[in-house]
């Protein structure tokens, strides 16, 4: 049995060669063996030094394969190349900053040979800012509702999944890609385990407001449960108005003189002008991401792979 260890870097020339070593180390003990890294290199903005350590690590250690992208295709797509990459019958993901410690893997090897088809490594307690965490809560409550997540699912970037999950999830082409929702796809037979989360060995997280979310808004592509709320909208405020019509009539008759309010119209045609652009707008978000997922746009473009000869 052959495991495949995916590791996305992304300025990460300081870290990852610890992160390799260490995790090999702990895959030794463990007996996990024979064993592979994927490092996908996504297209780091660090002047070569990431994808050089990278180089040098593949040149250092044969189990070592390095995937170079031409251009940064996020988080979840670095992973779906090394998830392309990877020849393993069990794939585990890690991070390149030592939070996804490798003396965790234990935990989660432990509940994965109960039989789950995929263990998540989820944080008791974060080491990131308040920020972060309530982002993390909005990310846990916003899948619960769009994608069905099970309220006691606890998920993370640290995971071990089976080849049959993988064999599925690589068949999904599309540039928004979430990998939770291509789980949630593939199995239900998903199981999570407690373990501790390490400080960043070193600078800080490259994700910015923006890139969270945008990843946030790619589980669009596994829910048409907006959709529905905006139906459901739709038909709510089309009842209230019909409401207010009898209601202003009603008025009309038992008081002639009373005059209709000009401020509650404009705030009225504001109000339903906004939330009829809001709808629009949301379905031009599916149909601009059909467009792109039909024209091809890429997940990710690979410019080299590569592995040592020794």
């Amino acid at each position: 049995m052959l495991y495949s260890v995916i590791i996305p870097c992304y300025k990460s020339a300081h870290t990852i060669r610890q992160v390799v070593e260490e995790t090999s180390a702990e895959l030794d003990r463990l007996q996990k063996k024979p064993y592979e890294f994927v490092l996908v290199d996504d297209f780091s903005p660090d002047g070569g030094d990431t994808i050089c350590e990278l180089r040098a690590l593949a040149d250092d250690y044969a189990f070592v394969t390095v995937v170079e992208l031409a251009q940064n295709a996020g988080q979840h797509n670095a992973v779906m190349a090394g998830l392309n990459q990877a020849e393993g019958d069990v794939l585990i993901a890690m991070d390149d900053d030592m939070q996804t410690h490798p003396s965790q893997l234990h935990k989660l090897f432990e509940e994965f040979d109960k039989g789950p088809d995929i263990v998540y490594g989820y944080y008791e307690e974060k080491k990131e800012s308040g920020f972060r965490r309530f982002g993390s809560w909005l990310n846990y409550m916003s899948f619960r509702i769009l994608i069905g997540k099970p309220k006691d699912l606890k998920t993370s970037s640290f995971w071990i999944i089976r080849k049959f999950v993988r064999d599925y999830v690589v068949q999904y082409k599309s540039q928004y890609t979430h990998l939770q929702g291509l789980f949630l796809r593939t199995t239900r037979n998903i199981s999570s385990v407690p373990v501790e989360h390490f400080e960043r060995a070193y600078g800080k997280s490259g994700y910015t407001l923006k890139k969270l979310v945008g990843l946030w808004s790619n589980v669009m592509g596994f829910s048409i449960v907006p959709l529905r709320l905006a139906r459901n909208a739709g038909l709510f405020f089309s009842i209230l108005s019909i409401l207010g019509a009898i209601a202003i009539v009603l008025k009309k008759i038992i008081a002639p003189t009373a005059a209709i309010g000009w401020y509650s119209m404009i705030v009225s045609i504001c109000f339903f002008s906004g939330l009829i652009l809001l709808f629009l707008g949301l379905i031009g978000e599916y149909l601009g991401r059909m467009y792109l997922g039909m024209t091809n746009n890429p997940q990710f473009v690979v410019r080299t792979v590569y592995k040592s000869n020794k």
